[in-house]
């Protein structure tokens, strides 16, 4: 990513920078010249080891749990004190399995604590940080809030079912960013939002399932990373309110 399309001197803030996707989103745009500020936020800082272990004065770790709305709001109240405003926001975390549950394969294994924790993170998360970030985004130039969700969450281009705690959180959180896109036009016409699909990346969310990949089409998460920044970095007002994968190409609903 070139990062052209962004004021200079912008800001960006990684929500789940922990690990995975989140964290070399965070490298790359330490990388990026057009970024002088990339907020990292993540549920548990202290345990977040690889995180801390980026060396540059252009980053800044905070403590934030996507599923508790208190703690979303005191990281963008610290921010608007600071006087920060954010040209980027991408909402990264998100769960599939855990170590009681995972993707239901049939009826019989839907269970409701499970949904539960999977919409908290999914589908609320993102809501709770619209809710509380959407102040902040740049008044001038061009500004993302953009969430990472998956192609399974297209409800046209379910083919094999199951899944069906993370296949409806992720069509939850697609209506939400519709929604707010639409928000946005009316009250905030620079703010551009966007559902990206990642594609398979090599994860801990993924890594049980790894063995059914076609050859060439689990990515590592630097190469994710990159696709993804291409995409928003290509990504104008008529894009807003739109599902793209990580090629640029657009996902049915």
């Amino acid at each position: 990513m070139s990062g052209e399309s962004f004021p200079a001197a912008a800001t960006a803030l990684i929500q789940g920078a922990s690990r995975g996707i989140g964290l070399a989103l965070v490298r790359a745009l330490i990388d990026d010249a057009r970024f002088d500020r990339v907020i990292a936020t993540c549920r548990d800082p202290g345990a977040a080891s690889s995180l801390s272990a980026i060396d540059s004065d252009r980053l800044a770790i905070r403590e934030l749990d996507v599923t508790d709305a208190a703690s979303v709001r005191r990281v963008a109240d610290e921010l608007a004190e600071a006087g920060i405003g954010l040209s980027l926001l991408i909402n990264v975390a998100g769960v599939l399995h855990g170590e009681r549950f995972g993707p239901e394969k049939r009826f019989e294994d839907i269970d409701a604590a499970a949904f539960r924790q999977v919409y908290a993170v999914n589908a609320i998360g993102p809501a709770l940080m619209l809710q509380s970030f959407h102040g902040l985004m740049a008044t001038e130039g061009k500004a993302v809030f953009a969430a990472i969700s998956a192609r399974v969450g297209s409800i046209g281009d379910n083919r094999i079912g199951g899944w069906y705690a993370y296949r409806s959180s992720k069509a939850a959180l697609n209506q939400v960013l519709k929604t707010a896109s639409i928000e946005f036009a009316r009250r905030r016409k620079n703010v551009i939002v966007a559902a990206l699909h990642p594609g398979t990346t090599d994860t801990g969310l993924s890594a049980p399932f790894q063995a059914n990949v076609p050859e060439g089409k689990l990515f590592p998460v630097e190469r994710t990373a990159g696709y993804l920044l291409s995409v928003i970095d290509g990504l104008d007002r008529d894009h807003s309110g739109g599902f793209f994968a990580w090629d640029g190409q657009s996902i049915e609903w």
